[in-house]
Order: C-alpha cells, then sequence, then structure tokens
C-alpha cells in the first residue's frame, strides 16, 4: 500500500484570507529571502542555479494555424526554485502572459505557485499567485527603501501607476512612515489620479499627478519605476537631485551621465550574472541586454565605466552587514529589483503555513495510493 497525499488549494480570495495583503509580513518575508540569497541558501535552474526561469516564446509567424504567434508581454514561463532557511521547501511558479487579456477581462499576467515536499516531490499547496507576486514585488523595493533611502525623505514619485507601481507604493509607504508627499506619473492620465487618490485617502499623505517627468523626478527623494517593457522611460542627469534613491522593478533608460553617478545595488549579483550569459549566448547581446531592467547597465560593464557585478553592491550583503549602501545625503542610489521565484515560495509558504492554522483553503487528493508504488 503506497503512501496517501493530499494537498491544500488556495484561491485568490483564500490567499487575501491567509493575509496576502499584510504588507508589513510581506517587507519582512522579502528582507529574510534575501538574506538567504545572500547566504547561498536557495537553488533556482540552470546550471548556476541562479536562472530565472525557462522562457516559452513565440515566434513571429507560423505555419501552423493553432500556435500563437508573438505579441506584446505574450510568454510563458515556468519558474523552478529551492528556498533553504526555515523555509525549506521546493517549487515552481507558473506564469502565463499576454497583453491582449486586458480585453477579455484578465490581467496581463496569469499566476499560479506550487509548492512541493523538498525529498519527496509531493505537492503541497497550489495557488493562485497574482497577489503574491504583486505584493512581494512591491515588499522587495520596499526593503530597500529601509536600507538605501537617504534620512529624512519626504516625497516619493511613483513612475508607473498600475498594479505593480500601486504595491510598490503601498509596501513603500508602509516602510517609510516619514514621507509626505506622493508624485504620480503615468502614461494615462487617469490611472495616475486614481493612485494619488488612494494614497491621500489610505496614508493621508499630499498626494498629486505629475504629467510631465523632468518635474515629476526632480521632486523626488524616492522614485519607484514600475512600468512595462512595452513602455520603458528615458531619465536625464539634470533632473534628478542629490540623495535620490531610484528603486527599479521595471525598465528604465537613463543618460549615461545618470548612470554613471549612480551607485548600482543588485537585488542578487547571481541572477545578473545569469541574465549575461542568456545575453551572450543568444548570439545577440544587445537584444539580450534589451529585455532586462539592468542591461543599459551591463553595457556599461563591458566598456569598463561600472565596476564589474561581482565587485557591485548586493541588498543581501548590506542587510547582513557585509557590505555599505548610502554612505552620505548626496549619494544617487540605482536598486535594481528583477523578481525570482524564490520570493513567490517565501510569501507562498507563509500564506500555507497560516492557512493550515486557520482551516483555509480546500484539501484535495492526488491520491489514496500511488499506481505506480512499489
Amino acid at each position: 500500500m503506497g503512501k496517501r497525499t493530499e494537498f491544500l488549494y488556495m484561491s485568490e480570495q483564500d490567499c487575501v484570507d491567509a493575509g496576502v495583503m499584510d504588507i508589513p509580513r510581506s517587507i519582512e518575508n522579502a528582507k529574510e529571502v534575501l538574506e538567504l540569497l545572500a547566504k547561498g541558501d536557495y537553488l533556482m535552474g540552470g546550471a548556476h542555479h541562479d536562472n530565472h526561469g525557462l522562457y516559452l516564446m513565440f515566434p513571429e509567424t507560423s505555419p501552423f494555424p493553432n500556435m500563437p504567434t508573438a505579441g506584446p508581454d505574450r510568454r510563458f514561463v515556468a519558474m523552478p526554485a529551492y528556498l533553504g532557511g526555515r523555509f525549506n521547501l521546493a517549487g515552481v511558479k507558473w506564469y502565463g502572459s499576454n497583453a491582449e487579456n486586458k480585453k477579455k477581462g484578465l490581467p496581463r499576467s496569469v499566476l499560479t505557485v506550487t509548492l512541493n515536499d523538498k525529498d519527496t516531490g509531493e505537492p503541497l499547496c497550489f495557488m493562485s499567485a497574482n497577489l503574491i507576486s504583486a505584493v512581494r514585488t512591491g515588499a522587495i523595493p520596499a526593503v530597500g527603501a529601509r536600507y538605501l533611502a537617504k534620512e529624512g525623505a519626504e516625497v516619493l514619485t511613483c513612475v508607473g501607476c498600475g498594479a505593480i507601481g500601486k504595491g510598490c507604493m503601498d509596501a513603500i509607504l508602509t516602510e517609510m512612515k516619514g514621507l509626505k508627499k506622493v508624485v504620480c506619473y503615468n502614461h494615462s492620465v487617469p490611472r495616475a489620479e486614481k493612485l494619488a487618490a488612494y494614497a491621500a485617502e489610505k496614508y493621508g499623505v499630499e498626494a498629486v499627478v505629475e504629467t510631465d517627468l523632468a518635474k515629476a523626478t526632480e521632486a523626488a527623494d524616492i522614485i519607484s519605476v514600475a512600468v512595462s517593457r512595452t513602455a520603458p522611460l528615458h531619465f536625464k542627469r539634470e533632473w534628478v537631485r542629490p540623495g535620490t534613491t531610484f528603486l527599479c522593478s521595471g525598465p528604465l533608460q537613463c543618460d549615461e551621465q545618470l548612470w554613471l553617478d549612480m551607485d548600482i545595488v543588485y537585488d542578487h549579483i547571481g541572477l545578473h550574472h545569469e541574465y549575461v550569459r542568456d545575453a551572450l549566448n543568444s548570439g545577440d547581446k544587445d537584444k539580450g541586454y534589451a529585455t532586462y531592467i539592468g542591461g543599459p547597465i551591463y553595457h556599461l560593464i563591458d566598456a569598463g565605466k561600472k565596476p564589474a557585478l561581482d565587485d557591485s553592491l548586493s541588498i543581501g550583503k548590506i542587510i547582513l552587514g557585509q557590505q555599505q549602501g548610502r554612505t552620505s545625503q548626496d549619494q544617487i542610489i540605482c536598486f535594481i529589483n528583477c523578481g525570482m521565484p524564490v520570493f513567490d515560495l517565501g510569501l507562498g509558504h507563509d500564506l500555507y503555513e497560516t492557512a493550515l492554522e486557520k482551516g483555509i483553503g480546500t484539501k484535495l487528493l492526488l491520491w489514496d495510493s500511488p499506481a505506480q508504488a512499489e
């Protein structure tokens, strides 16, 4: 007789009931994962254990009528990982994306996470992950703000006011209690207006909409960048005042002098090595670099204008006290946050544990006894 295996199914509402919107908890969870990354107590895919995921991209054309073709943000990604520490589990984030989803009443990306026993491979939990991904994406720059923002920072500029931008703003305002004003910039002004109204009502801060990127930048002590790859932005050096902290959860372009004047802090150096390897192996380095938030920096590293990745700062090592982040009030810092499946596993683990404690979710049977048991 083989072993009976059950697992927990958690819908989006189950995740809400288990506390996915508990922002302080998500920030501490992200900090803990960043520490494990710096210590090396994790694994991700690929030969070097640092791969973001395996991408399924569609061709520009196809002779097969049912095969999808390329489109904005159209892809599937499988993102396996193991996370150590108290989490001590394996899992995978499964990611399907298509910009056309919005016409069907769906988010651009549809996400799920599966948590697995690290030894047997049995599923522990299958969960809706859109909110997990949005909340943990916001939590990471909030950790960056804690360790990198200048003392007395008062103005947050949100560049990109969609779901990810809102998640970043929520977490940063939760973490940085001294912030007094939020400036909202977005290509779609109504979306910026909606975020500003939300910020004013929920957090009691002054919140305004700015349609000029230069003015939005000039006003800021902290700039949260959360735009999609279909809407990149260009920042000029003269717009940025001393002491500004960029928290980048989306792509951006900058004058070369601005890149040179900024100290770069990475979420995880190993991930960026993997991005560079992937770009080189693609046969078109420039095109490869263009797909990553850190792409412009990789070009400057290749040209000898920025420190090599292994000589650069990582937020995990700063948290652990192994490196120093901000050294002066005038220092301009850019924190690059690309996201990794270990963060989804970390937050997913805590939601799963809460669900077990509170009887949230639906238990499903994988098998009473596996047919292949010996």
